[in-house]
């Protein structure tokens, strides 16, 4: 199968398997493992493996296989399920032994374990605003100012939506407050990013359906949603919750499109560039809400000046080569798209192709 036909897979077992797969490829075997046991659930009377194997629409499109996961290993994160902590460490070798103890779980814990199908994983990860703070470094490297005003749609938990607050090791560039308990150093692979700087005004959020990550069981639900054998990325939730406690992020339950028709209307602090940004979510909008979301865009556009420029971001999935890539337009001077750089999904590295 090529890449660009993965995101459009409708078979339940193919897409089970495809993302076991993937997930060994990525060093996750225990979570390959987990996955890989729904399909021991085929024959299942339970409410969860019904609905899992009745799935109507785009399995991997709508990370189907990931959504159980996330609930899987959340009865393991609540102490609630402990058997599941070999599984994850790689001491249960036997593929039938994980399918018994899946079985078994999806079973016991149905009526807990069927409500994590009924929306997208919430893949909050810090290791993304890599890519965003080095399109800010480009974007104030004579482009636009040096002064943003942020605003990101599908910020979940506002992990990303907080990246001012970060420090960033980009290449040969090192960026962001001293001291702070964040520190981004993904594997910097080609050219480092202009050398200049950023300051973020203002930052806020917007999602359907928002994390609070000072709320101990909703840090818990996003800490599911990340494969135990990423110690790194569970670092790295620790250090946005501790940093949310000094003063969470700003994030507003809205319609995506709905909250960037209106925020794009507001008026705009001269000398400050008004940044719309993304990361890995664009594929879970419905189309009228991308159609509203780039109209409004483009009239921000129209609308902006060499004092009050608009920027758009965009970190999300190739559907023809499954890279994940770094895309950013700018007005008033120009709207084509640029790619700046290539990146992993959870941001263990940047591949930089911007001058």
């Amino acid at each position: 199968m090529t890449a660009g036909g993965v995101m459009d897979i409708v078979s339940v077992p193919e897409a089970i398997e495809w993302q076991a797969t993937h997930a060994e490829q990525a060093g996750a075997p225990g979570t390959a493992q987990v996955v890989r046991a729904l399909l021991a659930l085929e024959d299942s009377e339970a409410a969860t493996a019904r609905r899992i194997f009745a799935w109507r629409g785009l399995s991997l499109r709508d990370a189907m296989p990931l959504r159980i996961a996330g609930g899987i290993h959340n009865l393991l994160l609540t102490g609630d399920e402990p058997r599941l902590e070999a599984l994850y460490a790689g001491r249960m070798p036997a593929q039938a032994d994980a399918d018994a103890l899946i079985r078994e779980l999806v079973e016991t814990h149905d009526t807990r374990l069927l409500p994590w199908l009924d929306g997208p994983p919430q893949t909050n990860e810090a290791g993304r605003s890599a890519s965003f703070a080095a399109a800010l470094l480009w974007l104030a490297d004579g482009r636009t100012s040096q002064q943003f005003e942020w605003l990101e749609i599908g910020a979940s938990a506002g992990i990303n939506t907080m990246m001012g607050r970060y420090r960033y090791e980009l290449g040969d560039v090192h960026v962001g407050p001293q001291g702070s308990p964040m520190i981004i150093t993904p594997e910097w692979r080609g050219n480092s990013p202009p050398n200049t700087g950023f300051t973020l005004v203002s930052a806020r959020g917007n999602d359907i359906a928002p994390v609070d990550l000072t709320d101990r069981a909703e840090a818990l639900r996003l800490k599911s949603f990340v494969w135990p054998e990423a110690t790194g990325r569970m670092a790295r939730i620790d250090a946005a919750i501790m940093l949310a406690e000094d003063g969470p992020p700003h994030i507003d339950r809205m319609d995506a499109g709905q909250w960037v028709k209106a925020e794009l209307e507001k008026p705009q602090e001269q000398g400050v560039t008004r940044v719309l940004a993304h990361s890995i979510m664009w594929q879970y909008l419905p189309d009228a809400t991308q159609d509203l979301i780039e109209e409004a865009m483009q009239d921000a556009g129209a609308r902006s000046s060499e004092d009050k420029p608009f920027a758009h971001i965009s970190l999300e999935t190739n559907r023809e080569t499954f890279a994940h890539e770094l895309h950013v337009r700018y007005w008033p001077d120009g709207c084509e798209a640029v790619h700046l750089a290539n990146a992993h999904p959870h941001g263990a590295w940047v591949e930089w192709l911007g001058g």
